[in-house]
């Protein structure tokens, strides 16, 4: 018998759908044996161990780690044997905590930090998390479970919560709903879900952590387990929240706030931030399926430069290879691809193609001949190769979960590189497969040594996929950032690529789901998102597609795309007035490229998220849990986009504090709605008083200019304002050697002056020399600036009630005075 079989997590136990109607089956017509639930007991024993904690009713076993002050691992072993510690997740489980202590009283055992306490009821094994003020945040409705299946050996696990009156829930990544998740039941099981609809489940992506919201106190819950997993908020009962996995070990990090901001942050110091992205690679891209022949990527990369539209990249999708083959070349569409990509590189254009995971079946193909004869293909569990239809026809699939395979994968993109491409794109990495939909439960994986079927292997295949070709480019390019895109995924792949939502649709129900997917993934982990603006699937009208593209100048991913049986849909497509409108919002894209860099950085370097919903911002007031038709990007730019047809107004709500419109440059009070024209060629866009904006010059494309002068817009405010200001190579990894310059403005105002200050840090010196100030909002007249102690004579107060004056970028203090 193959040993296989006899792990619990190779085994197959999904021919019924795991909901609660079926855990009391019994149906002995189809074999099925009752199936026993099975709850933790009375704590009989502790032992610790450093930073972990070992509790046992005489059979399972809870242990507790410190990770940190803020962040406790809960893992539950049903027959007191741990799985071995490894997860993609969170490569590194760095313990931070120096300070922790076990208290035993009658009831009671607590762990605790200086800023939690883990509690471990005695007599029930209930846990429950508390802060420091010992107000309860998380607490179990009932005791851990797990449910043994007979007929196919292993067990679900699960965990259930108390649910608040008014407890709000956020993440889960892109689940195509409301933002707050509160009522509704989701699946995780990475699925190619073409041209989705409206809370259609599952989709691309598994990442399994949420953050509840519960009196002004958030924290998080991120469930580390790979299976197929669901999660119900308050769905089947409104007391309860609860998750599960159809295998595996329930193991979760309970995750302090008390701000979501904060939960957000913490996530990250377990699975990692975005590496900094290039930064071409934050430009306009324009992608279709497909751009062939050569003759047409010419065509269509000629006119973003005869309408003088701003765009970085362009893409070749699945028809530029050899009969679907991967890391092959159609000739007769292009028959010197070099050539071709080093011309389109000449004028600003970078090179970004397509692989998927199907390798055809072909024995004069060096990549399928290769991968057979050192196996490296997936097996079943009766050793015969998985095998599936998917574009090249009959294909086989890389493990991508064994690092022998991942190297041999990211080498087979030499000659890609070699060849000037620029960036990849990883398709149908669910993986999808036709008919089938996905592989089989039986299918192996290597799982960098800790194997198993692939009911564990899943929902990271697609991460390992883009994990291969972000290390293999990484390796073949040198010093060159990597620009990498997966459509599937599992948390922590923000570490290797970018997203975008998938195959939507080109409707107004769509720009609206597609706008709070990107908040939902942004305060889920995964800052570089995007979607196909105007729809992949479908026909956009113009007022449609330029909506779309406002929304996408303030998407961190802005990538045009569609499907081949539609209509072509360039920023230039559909006249007049479309045209110019969308030429003014790339063009305001390249203008704020080096904001938008900077956020980056923030996110990179702190954990913050790119995109903030309202409740991110301000989760004290209620009305907010319910608010997802405006973000921030950062925390400086507030995006309320158009998300109706015809529609000339529509209402704001501005976070507390003070903002400035944006277009007229007026200054409104926050914490209240406004209602606010919106004419096709704008959106509602305001700035938060204080800010300091660095704007660029417009480009056709990164890099198009010499930057010889950073224009620095400073939004007046009467309160203390702090801004970053991030600048590097924008290409190479030299920002890892601390080659780069992180600049922190102060902005601090009254009614008779303005005091700006900057700090420096890092090795990296602009070529330019000079600032050129630009300060909105000025209350007074002014009468001097003084510079470092030095008095400036040549400034100019404008007609706009902007005022102007130019100085060397390593100033240190500037007061402008009535």
């Amino acid at each position: 018998m193959d040993d296989n079989i006899l792990d619990p997590e190779l085994t197959d136990n999904h021919d019924v759908e795991v909901d609660e109607e079926f855990h009391h089956l019994n149906n002995p017509v189809l074999g099925i044996k009752p199936i026993e639930k099975k709850y933790l007991g009375t704590v009989t024993e502790v032992v610790q161990d450093k930073n972990k904690f070992f509790f046992s009713d005489n059979d399972a076993r809870v242990e507790v780690t410190v990770v940190s002050d803020e962040i406790i691992r809960v893992r539950l072993a049903p027959h007191g044997v741990f799985l071995d510690e490894f997860s993609y997740a969170v490569p590194e489980l760095k313990v931070t905590a120096s300070v922790f202590s076990l208290h035993e009283d009658e009831n009671e055992y607590r762990v605790s930090t200086n800023t939690v306490n883990c509690h471990i009821n005695k007599q029930d094994f209930l846990i429950h998390f508390s802060d420091s003020q010992e107000h309860v945040t998380s607490s179990d409705a009932v005791p851990m479970h797990w449910e043994e299946n007979t007929q196919f050996g292993g067990y679900y696990v699960f965990g259930t919560k108390v649910c608040h009156q008014d407890e709000a829930f956020y993440g889960l990544g892109d689940k195509a709903s409301n933002l707050n998740l509160r009522g509704r039941r989701f699946r995780n099981w990475n699925t190619d879900a073409y041209s989705f609809a409206w809370n259609q489940d599952p989709l691309y992506r598994t990442i399994p952590f949420y953050i509840s919201l519960n009196e002004g106190i958030a924290h998080g819950i991120f469930v580390d387990n790979t299976f197929r997993s669901t999660f119900d908020f308050a769905a089947e009962d409104f007391t309860k929240t609860s998750f599960w996995a159809d295998g595996g070990e329930l193991q979760y990090y309970y995750i302090h706030g008390p701000h979501m901001m904060d939960v957000v942050k913490r996530y990250h110091s377990l699975t990692g931030t975005h590496p900094m992205p290039p930064l071409w690679a934050l430009g306009y891209h324009q992608c279709r399926w497909s751009y062939y022949p050569e003759s047409k990527v010419r065509s269509v990369t000629r006119g973003f430069r005869d309408n003088k539209i701003p765009c970085d990249g362009i893409y070749l999708d699945i028809d530029y290879m050899d009969g679907y083959r991967c890391f092959t070349w159609n000739r007769k569409y292009f028959p010197d691809p070099k050539k071709m990509i080093k011309e389109l590189a000449a004028d600003g254009f970078k090179t970004v193609i397509i692989i998927d995971p199907g390798i055809r079946v072909d024995d004069n193909y060096a990549v399928f001949r290769e991968g057979k004869e050192k196996k490296y293909f997936c097996r079943r569990c009766d050793d015969y190769f998985m095998e599936g239809h998917v574009w090249p026809g009959r294909c086989q699939f890389p493990d991508f979960t064994n690092p022998e395979v991942r190297r041999w994968w990211g080498d087979l993109f030499d000659e890609l590189v070699e060849a000037g491409v620029a960036g990849v794109w990883n398709d149908m990495n669910e993986p999808a497969v036709f008919g089938a939909g996905t592989f089989p439960d039986d299918v192996r994986h290597q799982y960098d040594g800790y194997r198993g079927s692939h009911r564990k292997a899943h929902n990271v295949y697609g991460m390992q996929m883009v994990r291969a070709t972000y290390e293999g480019l990484r390796k073949q390019m040198k010093n060159k950032r990597p620009f990498t895109i997966t459509r599937a995924g599992y948390s922590g792949v923000q570490r290797y690529a970018s997203v975008w939502t998938g195959d939507n649709v080109a409707s107004w129900e769509h720009l609206h789901l597609g706008h709070i997917q990107l908040q939902r993934l942004s305060m889920s982990g995964i800052p570089f998102c995007g979607t196909d603006i105007g729809g992949f699937s479908g026909e956009p009208d113009g007022e449609l597609f330029t909506r779309w593209i406002q929304l996408g100048t303030f998407s961190p991913f802005m990538r045009a795309h569609s499907a081949g049986d539609t209509k072509e849909r360039e920023p230039w497509s559909f006249g007049e007035p479309y045209t110019a409108i969308n030429r003014k919002f790339i063009e305001l894209r390249y203008r704020l490229l080096p904001y938008l860099y900077s956020t980056f950085w923030e996110h990179h370097r702190y954990g913050f998220p790119i995109l903030r919903p309202v409740v991110l911002q301000e989760q004290d007031v209620l009305n907010n849990q319910a608010r997802q038709d405006e973000f921030t990007y950062g925390d400086k730019i507030l995006i309320c986009p158009v998300l109706e047809p015809g529609q000339t107004q529509r209402i704001v709500y501005l976070p507390k504090g003070k903002w400035y419109n944006f277009w007229d440059k007026k200054l409104i009070e926050g914490g209240n709605e406004i209602t606010v024209p919106t004419p096709l060629e704008t959106i509602p866009m305001f700035i938060k008083a204080g800010s300091v904006i660095p704007e660029y010059p417009v480009q056709q494309y990164v890099g198009e200019k010499e930057i010889t002068e950073v224009k620095i817009n400073i939004y007046y405010s009467d309160y203390e304002v702090n801004s970053f200001f991030f600048e590097d190579y924008g290409e190479t990894f030299a920002y890892e050697q601390d080659i780069y310059s992180e600049k922190k403005f102060i902005v601090n105002g009254d009614a008779a002056s303005l005091t700006i200050e900057q700090s420096m840090e890092g090795l990296y010196t602009p070529r330019y020399e000079n600032y050129a100030f630009n300060i909105v909002g000025l209350p007074f007249k002014p009468a001097k600036v003084i510079i470092d102690g030095k008095m400036l004579t040549d400034f100019d107060q404008s007609g706009d009630a902007s005022f102007k004056f130019i100085f060397t970028k390593n100033f240190k203090k500037a007061e402008i005075l009535k």
